[in-house]
């Protein structure tokens, strides 16, 4: 057997030792940093999103102070506007309050160019107008506008309302409204004048929230859109569509929404801004749309990052020149110790084992010196051994020579006793038999033919037993060759020879034997004629099973006792019958089919009753295509 390689290691334990301290620093090293990044990161986050929020709430309230001052120019024209209702009611009076025959352009005339006449229906419909884009503007569209309209309409009182655009035109104009006496109809005026123009606007929003997006560095642009989702500040971008729907979706749910473009490092947040009033029907908020830039932080966070992965490199070369020097010092005496060692293993036992280092290693050299010294005395062992192994192994070859010489020699002896009996006796029990039977003849009826026919009996045994020790010699002396044989043929060979009518429906079927495939069957028919008497009625079965034919061949003799079909087929086991046979013929059978890969058993002819005859099955191996196992 050969001896196995000792198994070295790829790396040196100082290799080892060395990534055992890497493993142990780096990590926490890493982790730390790791940590620490994390932390960063979250207090620019924390900043930013605090700097975003100041900035938000400081935009809310500049809208609001603005709006605040709008709120108190637009008052100072309510009295005015109210005023100008009297002739508007007048003229509703004059004709016979039918909007239809209302002159609304001498109305118009004298309120001025200013401002515009609107009547609005119960249906919230503007019917009749002195502004003409206006006509037929349906407020119902604006369901909270429709309910105020509605509710002033239905009431007593004038009621101001806002300076906003107007929806069709989109021109600046202070409204104001007054229901008519019957509450068919609610009277709208609208003042859009030059001067009313020049000092409204001198209050801008873009202006009031532009010095406090310019102290944060990290809003790129502003834009403020009013509750119809008009841009009142700001520039037109080609997805305002999407933008828009950021607009509607802030408004309606009267919060901060944002949206964020990672791939363009931008972060845009939609503020409402709540400037309803229950006194206007128009509601003045709005909502501001803030686009962040993200890049700022991500630069800043990437700097950290390098300046992090900087101190780690610096960190990690330190940790490892430090480790470098701490496992050269500490695997100092092991190398030692291992030049010695392996300097013994090659055989020099008289190598002295040098001792450095702590207590540890001195022990180690100690029990290094004690195994050497145990090695060199069991090494004188081994070589007395082994020359007695030598001594020891002429002795058996010659005792192995002789005794297989006297195994040859018996072989030999066997097989000439074998030859004799199968050629020489048998030949011998064949003349004997000849003259047997004509000497039968000459003595028939009288008292000596008795005496005779049992001496027949006795040499027809003799001549089975030397028959059935051929066989087995044949069957033993070697490997068989197997071909395809004909199972009809054989079958009908054997039935030709048999004294007793036999039951065969023939077969097809072709397997693998070879000439010895007759003995199977010429020892079940005889053992069937022989233990069946004279009435007894055989039956020669063929069933193809897949790959394999099952035989059997079946007798209406006394059958077989259960107790002995377990060892039926062994060597010399014989029937219960007065007719037993040598015990051989049998166990040939078995020899055969186990020769030729299949199996053999006996069974009752009928299942569960043995007592009316036996049956002997066993398998064969069809023959293959091509003629071959």
């Amino acid at each position: 057997m050969k001896a196995k390689s000792p198994v070295r290691p790829s790396l040196p334990l100082m290799a080892y030792l060395l990534l055992a301290i890497l493993l142990a620093t780096v990590p926490a090293v890493c982790l730390l940093s790791v940590v620490d990044s994390a932390a960063v990161r979250q207090e620019l986050e924390a900043n930013a999103e605090a700097s975003r929020n100041q900035t938000e709430s400081a935009i809310v309230l500049a809208v609001n102070l603005v709006n605040a001052g709008l709120k108190l120019f637009d008052k100072t024209l309510d009295h005015e506007m109210e005023e100008a209702f009297i002739p508007v009611l007048a003229e509703y009076e004059r004709a016979g309050r039918d909007p239809e025959e209302m002159d609304l352009d001498r109305v118009r005339e004298r309120l001025g160019d200013g401002m515009d006449v609107y009547i609005i229906n119960e249906s919230g419909v503007i019917e009749y107008t002195s502004y003409p884009p206006d006509l037929g503007l349906d407020f119902r569209q604006i369901p909270d506008f429709y309910d105020r309209v509605t509710e002033i309409r239905l009431g007593d009182s004038f009621a101001a309302d806002r300076a906003v655009y107007g929806i069709a035109s989109g021109e600046l104009r202070k409204y104001a409204y007054m229901p008519s006496p019957d509450h068919r109809y609610l009277f709208e005026l609208g003042l859009a004048g030059s001067e009313f123009q020049e000092y409204r606007t001198a209050l801008k929003y873009r202006e009031a929230v532009r010095n406090l997006v310019d102290k944060n560095p990290d809003v790129v642009e502003i834009r403020i859109f009013d509750s119809l989702g008009e841009m009142i500040v700001g520039e037109a971008h080609p997805d305002d569509d999407r933008r828009l729907e950021m607009v509607s979706r802030a408004y309606r749910e009267k919060a901060v929404v944002e949206a964020e473009n990672a791939t363009a490092g931008e972060l845009v947040r939609y503020v409402f801004v709540d400037m309803a009033d229950a006194d206007y029907a128009s509601d003045m908020s709005l909502v501001v749309e803030l686009t962040y830039t993200t890049q700022r932080a991500e630069a800043e966070l990437a700097g950290i990052f390098n300046r992090h992965a900087s101190v780690l490199l610096i960190a990690f070369f330190c940790i490892g020149s430090l480790s470098a020097l701490a496992a050269h010092h500490l695997t100092r005496p092991i190398r030692i110790l291992v030049e010695d060692v392996d300097a013994v293993a090659r055989g020099d036992l008289e190598r002295p084992i040098r001792v450095s280092g702590g207590e540890e290693f001195m022990h180690l050299a100690e029990s290094v010196r004690r195994v050497v010294g145990s090695l060199k005395g069991t090494i004188q062992m081994i070589r007395e051994s082994e020359e007695a192994i030598v001594r020891h192994s002429r002795l058996l070859e010659e005792q192995v020579r002789e005794r297989t010489a006297a195994l040859e020699a018996s072989n030999r002896a066997a097989t000439l006793y074998l030859d004799i009996m199968g050629h020489d006796i048998n030949n011998a029990n064949n003349v004997a038999n000849l003259y047997a039977d004509l000497l039968q003849a000459e003595l028939e009826g009288g008292p000596e033919a008795e005496l005779l026919g049992k001496a027949r009996k006795g040499l027809t045994k003799s001549i089975e037993i030397v028959h059935d020790v051929n066989t087995i010699q044949q069957v033993q002396g070697g490997v068989p060759s197997l071909r395809p044989i004909d199972l009809d043929a054989v079958i009908r060979a054997e039935i030709e020879r048999s004294p007793a009518p036999i039951t065969y429906a023939g077969t097809t079927a072709s397997v693998l034997a070879d000439d010895l495939l007759s003995e199977i069957f010429a020892n079940l028919i005889g053992n069937a004629v022989k233990h069946g008497g004279p009435s007894v009625e055989i039956a020669v079965r063929v069933a193809e099973r897949g790959e394999e034919v099952e035989v059997s061949v079946e007798d209406t003799g006394p059958g077989i006792p259960d107790a002995v079909k377990a060892r039926l087929f062994e060597r010399l086991v014989r029937g219960t019958h007065s007719t037993a046979g040598t015990g051989l013929g049998l166990y040939i059978c078995r020899m055969l089919t186990e020769r030729y890969g299949g199996k053999i058993r006996a069974a009752d002819r009928m299942a569960g009753r043995p007592e009316e005859g036996a049956a002997i099955r066993f398998t064969l191996r069809k023959a293959g295509e091509e003629g071959g196992s």
